[in-house]
């Protein structure tokens, strides 16, 4: 018999619980603040963007592959992807960490957010927790690099995620990678050694300049594209896509270039920005497995970025396809 197609993405890395935590002032050091509401949500690439695309009804199967740990977080989280119909059977469970948590204090009366991280069991997260013989996913999205510990150890010179991509790809699968904005002193190191098992570069373009040893101005969507051409040249072996608040770009290994305006939103939209470049990679990744153009991708991509921040929460916000790209329809692209 003929091998069964591939089909479906795998999520690996990063399943974190957000608590957003509004409160009345940001407090000096040994001070009070009361806290005057609270709400939990999906935290973290890999569970951001199986969320998204649940949301977006998407029309293949979507699969979890992370650390958590036996506790009220991890069986929350396992629940949660279960309720949308995302397949849990690569999501393990430590008996050693605690599941990975972020407090987000955000002060009601400016917006502004202050982060607490509980790295737990995601720091543990390892190539024996991706099995690739036990899926049949055709796409493998990894994230965050720089906020995964374990992956982000070398051995023999290459990163453990380099590894992990490595088995991806030599099991047949494609593989799209994420990065975390985030100080790391070994940044460009791990990225470096990541890259050339990378089909498909999905991150902002703090990521990218850390990533090249710049810093690139997020309204050039020239700089941004021969960004995006030398982060190719470094190994990456379809597309490097970098976005922004303003656009995004996409180089591609057979010579296209690409660029793509952010929705025009009226002043008032958006109601908080995490999850949103999440959004965008859930975007391009349902473009790509669907097997859309690199332009409907973008499109699409930016779209599902807008809808995400009509809700504080990474992904509430997001909505079927027809409905993400109808934002388009309704508010237009600005200038990139």
């Amino acid at each position: 018999m003929p091998k069964t197609p591939r089909q479906g993405i795998l999520a690996a890395g990063n399943f974190i619980v957000d608590y957003v935590k509004v409160i009345d002032g940001y407090p000096t050091q040994d001070m009070l603040a009361s806290i005057l509401s609270e709400s939990r949500s999906n935290g973290g690439g890999p569970y951001n963007v199986l969320k998204d695309l649940a949301a977006m009804k998407a029309p293949f199967p979507l699969a979890a592959c992370g650390l958590v740990g036996n506790d009220p977080n991890g069986q929350w989280i396992k629940r949660d992807c279960q309720n949308h119909r995302i397949d849990v059977s690569l999501l393990h469970l430590s008996q050693d960490h605690p599941t990975s948590y972020t407090d987000a204090m955000t002060v009601q009366s400016t917006g502004r957010r202050t982060f607490f991280h509980r790295r737990g069991a995601n720091a543990h997260f390892d190539v024996k927790h991706c099995p690739f013989g036990r899926t049949n996913a055709r796409i493998l999205h990894l994230g965050y690099l720089m906020l995964l510990d374990r992956l982000d150890t070398f051995e023999g010179g290459q990163s453990i995620a380099a590894k992990l991509l490595f088995n991806a790809r030599s099991a047949g699968l494609t593989t799209s990678v994420d990065m975390c904005s985030a100080t790391h002193p070994r940044f460009r190191e791990i990225a470096l050694s990541a890259l050339p098992l990378t089909d498909h570069l999905v991150i902002n373009e703090l990521e990218a300049g850390l990533s090249l040893g710049e810093i690139i101005d997020p309204k050039n969507a020239g700089w941004l594209l021969r960004s995006a051409e030398q982060l190719l040249s470094l190994g990456v072996k379809q597309t490097v896509t970098i976005h922004t608040e303003h656009g995004a770009v996409c180089a591609t290994a057979e010579g296209l270039r690409l660029k793509q305006a952010a929705l025009k939103l009226p002043v008032g939209y958006s109601q908080g920005a995490t999850g949103a470049g999440d959004a965008f990679a859930a975007g391009m990744l349902y473009g790509l497995h669907e097997g859309l153009e690199i332009p409907a991708r973008l499109r699409l991509a930016s779209c599902a970025a807008a809808a995400c921040l009509a809700d504080p929460t990474p992904s509430q916000g997001l909505r079927p396809v027809a409905e993400c790209l109808a934002l388009a329809n309704q508010f237009g692209f600005g200038d990139f």
